[in-house]
């Protein structure tokens, strides 16, 4: 009986651990899922909380070793590679998060994943249409606005 209580206790926090994640609060996603991975240690729960980590603590290697691991669990996973994905972009890494959302899309993809490549492949509008994407003033009056927070 209680080792069934604890299995819905575990649930439950990571059910509100996912909807803190849908609404972007990290940080209470991760309360919940390191609550729900104490009450039961689910492998599959583990890319979340690597994502989490990775964010609100800045721990990028765990966070990446903990997606890989439930990769490792349930290969081609969507969710798990989305995850992976968000991690890399947290480090900084868009090349890397690209490669792998382009790889989840090979295994099946999901609306996530799908949007996510979307929102990183869209180029921002050119400065002066007239010239070309590499004139340097549109490659680097638009970096400079970029960096400033301008565009």
């Amino acid at each position: 009986m209680e080792k069934q209580e604890t299995a819905e206790g575990a649930e439950q926090e990571f059910s509100l651990g996912r909807a803190a994640l849908d609404r972007e609060d990290t940080l209470a996603a991760l309360k919940h899922l390191e609550r729900a991975l104490r009450l039961q240690d689910n492998p599959a729960w583990h890319s979340y909380l690597g994502y989490c980590i990775a964010k609100e603590r800045g721990q990028y290697r765990k966070g990446v070793e903990l997606c890989q691991n439930s990769l490792a669990e349930e290969p081609g996973h969507p969710e798990h590679i989305y995850n992976l994905a968000r991690v890399h972009l947290v480090t900084g890494d868009k090349m890397k998060a690209l490669q792998v959302l382009r790889e989840g899309m090979t295994n099946g993809g999901s609306p996530e994943i799908v949007r996510l490549l979307v929102t990183l492949g869209q180029r921002s509008p050119l400065l002066f249409p007239s010239l070309s994407r590499t004139n340097p003033l549109n490659r680097y009056l638009g970096m400079l606005l970029k960096r400033l927070g301008l565009r």
